[in-house]
């Protein structure tokens, strides 16, 4: 730290430090830029790292995850926010009329896979977990109650109350199952919107589209649900006013039947059964209003949320996990420990070797994108980032630091490449001083 103080180009440095924006784990790039007049073949402004500290240029890693890095994860957040309040009250392309489409706000559970300890509350009273008057007792001898009034962040929360009666292999099956199911509901719901409307499914694509936005999120057991902005639109997307018989109404009928319709299976293989999955009988579907409880700026900050998180609530491992890691040594609770040897169990066996269980032990079986959309739902992020892209090179030109060039009669050649990632354990500290990102070593660094 004292060595990246006293030197010289320690601004320098610092800049470049600010403008990843206190990134964890910054990239490290090492290369150049030129631009060319393509008339008379002259150089007229060259960028090369070889002149910047440590000869290389520091730029986000990017990444999704708060575990990882906080900061990029807040970028992502907010780009995610933006994309799905777009598609609820207009901006970024999408018209403001968008806001009159009948529009749910939709959440599918997972089924159970045994009893597990909860945190339940009643008029701002906090219930006991699973109070029975006449328990019974497990085959493995355990009393299936628990009168505990458990806190929120009570470590024993979403851990069965019998680890040996709960059902690990299809806690994990149902996890990477869980994206086929969702493709599934999709479908079954516009075919259910046809038929409530009285039009086949090739009408339907001439007077209306389902459009939609979802996220994934682990609850503490282990498993997955989907929480989803599900919008009826015109033939043309949220440009065009849907027909009048697009209702609130008659979408979330069509939710309830779909949800409850669809079903996916799992082969059996040897000393596993086959399995049938279906969505939890938790189903909740509410309309996205512009007053009330559910807005469209509640609605887009929590799925916003929650698409910067994967299994942390879980306990388990922030990377990935392969058969030679000594499970009993890692620092985890139980719980996830044995959802993880459940991935790694049934990830070797022939008939479930295309789910890529071993691959996704640390996701606990789930190898899905944690947020989708439909195509005509509303802008993009790769739209949004070529937005700030333009914006940030804006600045650059209007302050002086690059060149203003007319693109058409400009020839840029670039060379790039990778030098490395992270901080040292000094420059970690300088980032948290001048950014105000504390920096917290993750159990697997040596530092």
């Amino acid at each position: 730290m004292v060595s990246r103080l006293r030197d010289p180009h320690y601004e320098r440095w610092a800049s470049q430090i600010r403008r990843t924006g206190g990134c964890r784990q910054p990239i490290h790039l090492r290369g150049k830029v030129e631009h060319w007049d393509r008339a008379t073949g002259a150089l007229l402004h060259r960028y090369s790292t070889h002149l910047e500290p440590d000869g290389v240029l520091r730029v986000p890693c990017k990444t999704r995850r708060a575990s990882r890095c906080p900061s990029c994860a807040e970028t992502y957040r907010a780009d995610t926010y933006q994309l799905v309040r777009a598609g609820l009250v207009g901006g970024k392309g999408v018209p403001a009329s968008v806001s009159a489409h009948p529009c749910l706000f939709v959440t599918l559970t997972a089924p159970s896979f045994g009893t597990v300890h909860t945190r339940r509350e009643k008029n701002g009273k906090i219930l006991p977990c699973h109070a029975r008057r006449d328990a019974e007792t497990c085959p493995h001898g355990t009393m299936m109650s628990c009168t505990a009034r458990h806190g929120a962040d009570d470590s024993c929360l979403g851990e069965p109350l019998c680890p040996d009666c709960y059902d690990y292999a299809g806690s994990v099956l149902f996890n990477a199952m869980s994206p086929e199911l969702w493709r599934r509901f999709t479908e079954a719901l516009r075919r259910r919107v046809a038929k409530n409307a009285g039009l086949t499914q090739r009408e339907l694509r001439d007077q209306a589209v389902i459009s939609f936005a979802k996220v994934a999120e682990y609850q503490r057991r282990g498993v997955v649900h989907f929480h989803a902005v599900i919008r009826l639109d015109g033939p043309d997307g949220p440009a065009t006013t849907p027909p009048a018989w697009a209702t609130a109404d008659l979408l979330a009928d069509a939710v309830r039947h779909a949800a409850s319709a669809v079903t996916v299976s799992v082969p059996e293989v040897p000393d596993e059964p086959a399995r049938a999955f279906e969505w939890g009988a938790q189903l909740d579907v509410r309309q996205i209003t512009m007053g009330g409880e559910l807005t469209d700026q509640a609605v887009a900050g929590y799925i916003a949320k929650y698409a910067t998180k994967a299994a942390e609530c879980v306990g388990t491992l922030d990377r990935r996990i392969n058969l030679l890691d000594d499970l009993t040594a890692l620092p985890i609770r139980d719980h996830p420990r044995r959802l993880i040897a459940e991935c790694l169990r049934l990830g070797v066996l022939d008939g479930l070797a295309d789910l890529r269980l071993v691959q996704w032990a640390h996701m606990l079986g789930f190898r899905g994108h944690f947020s989708t959309k439909s195509r005509r739902y509303s802008t993009t992020l790769g739209d949004i980032r070529q937005e700030r892209a333009e914006y940030m090179r804006g600045e650059a030109v209007t302050t002086g630091r690059l060149p203003l060039f007319d693109e058409d009669t400009v020839l840029v050649i670039s060379h790039w490449e990778y030098a490395g990632k992270g901080l040292s354990a000094g420059d970690a500290l300088l980032v948290s001083a001048l950014t105000g990102t504390p920096h917290s070593w993750g159990p697997d660094d040596p530092r």
